[in-house]
């Protein structure tokens, strides 16, 4: 079993930045493929970015270039540093392991004009 818990979340202004951070527990974490996934009010929940276990990145059209996946094994954490943030960013975050049922609960982004 694991557990996701993200944080990080925050108020920004447009163009401003944050880092969110996705602690799972469990030793098998190194195993899994992780996602940073997003939900805005009426909208569906997409995805916005992965990372295997060896490090390969993958980016939603809409983030790439200002968002950053990455990982920390020893730390079972996973990160999500957001740059250049836009209104349209404003989302409640989720971290899971593609494929898994395994999801945090949330962290909202708020993004001001």
């Amino acid at each position: 079993q694991v557990q996701l818990v993200e944080s990080g979340g925050g108020l920004v202004q447009a163009g401003g930045s944050l880092r969110l951070s996705c602690a799972a527990s469990g030793s098998i974490f190194r195993r899994y493929a992780m996602g940073w996934y997003r939900q805005a009010p009426g909208k569906q929940r997409e995805l916005v970015a992965t990372i295997t276990s060896g490090g390969s990145t993958n980016y939603a059209d809409s983030v790439k270039g200002r968002f950053t996946i990455s990982r920390t094994n020893a730390k079972n954490t996973v990160y999500l540093q957001m740059n250049s943030l836009k209104p349209e960013d404003t989302a409640v975050y989720y971290c899971s392991a593609p494929g898994t049922s395994y999801w945090g609960q949330g962290t909202q982004v708020t993004v001001s004009s």
